[in-house]
């Protein structure tokens, strides 16, 4: 299955940016592939102060079902599944950060509510977002098991190899990683380390806002980058993820099949 991942800098203008989405979804079409994976925060960014918060949730009310109408329309449009994400409203004072799944006839194959919460960094993104509780999430997408992580989410090593144990052969990563000291080279690590030790798939799109670094990848079983782009405002990557490798990964390196799991005493 060809998969496609998108970067683009999406503003506060929440029509124009799905907009940007359905262009590219039309490329990434053109060019073959049958899956486009878009960033964290491709409805809207959240480069709000801390005295406008509040807003977030607003604007998840506001936008958050036209976005999602407007992502089953583009993909039953274009015959091409979507993954991105948005701000949902949750019911609380603070929206989700919800990733959805739709596939190539319009169905909204399942949503993702990011349950890691990025409080890192001197960052507290749980001061603006409720954390979701309904994770993990697969879904299936042509002949792929599709796991979604929303950025954070790959830092734990848990997370995503519970994704493969629910049966993900391809992991979808929705991020807006943010730039600094060792931040480029923490997400090309984590990246390929989610691949290696999970032997599968992995397809990242990152923002690149200004505080973004963009530099979307793929990455095979084995842990080979096998395309990627780096900080252009928008740009689209397409790679052939083919079930041969993952077979081919598996063989030669079982390590889904010779982990132990170890208890130690109480």
């Amino acid at each position: 299955m060809k998969v496609a991942a998108a970067q683009f800098a999406p503003t506060a203008d929440a029509a124009a940016n799905l907009a940007v989405i359905e262009e590219m979804t039309a490329e990434a079409g053109a060019a073959g592939a049958e899956l486009v994976v878009f960033p964290e925060e491709a409805m809207l960014p959240s480069d709000f102060s801390d005295e406008t918060d509040a807003q977030l949730r607003e604007l998840a009310i506001a936008h958050w079902e036209p976005f999602l109408e407007g992502l089953t329309r583009i993909a039953r449009t274009h015959d091409i599944a979507i993954v991105a994400a948005g701000y949902e409203d949750s019911g609380t004072a603070l929206p989700y950060n919800t990733m959805a799944a739709v596939d190539a006839s319009g169905e909204v194959l399942g949503l993702y509510r990011k349950m890691h919460l990025y409080d890192a960094f001197e960052y507290k993104e749980s001061r603006r977002i409720q954390r979701g509780n309904t994770g993990p999430v697969v879904v299936r997408i042509g002949d792929f098991n599709v796991g979604l992580v929303n950025c954070y989410d790959i830092r734990f090593p848990e997370f995503t190899r519970s994704l493969v144990e629910m049966g993900a052969d391809l992991l979808a990563v929705s991020a807006a990683w943010v730039k600094g000291p060792l931040k480029e080279d923490h997400w090309q690590t984590l990246l390929r380390t989610r691949a290696i030790e999970n032997t599968c798939w992995v397809v990242a799109s990152s923002l690149t806002t200004p505080d973004c670094i963009g530099m979307s990848m793929a990455v095979d079983p084995l842990g080979v980058v096998r395309a990627a782009l780096g900080e252009e405002e928008r740009s689209l990557l397409v790679t052939d993820a083919n079930k041969d490798r993952i077979d081919r990964a598996r063989t030669v390196l079982p390590v889904l099949r010779n982990r132990r799991i170890i208890i130690g005493p109480r």
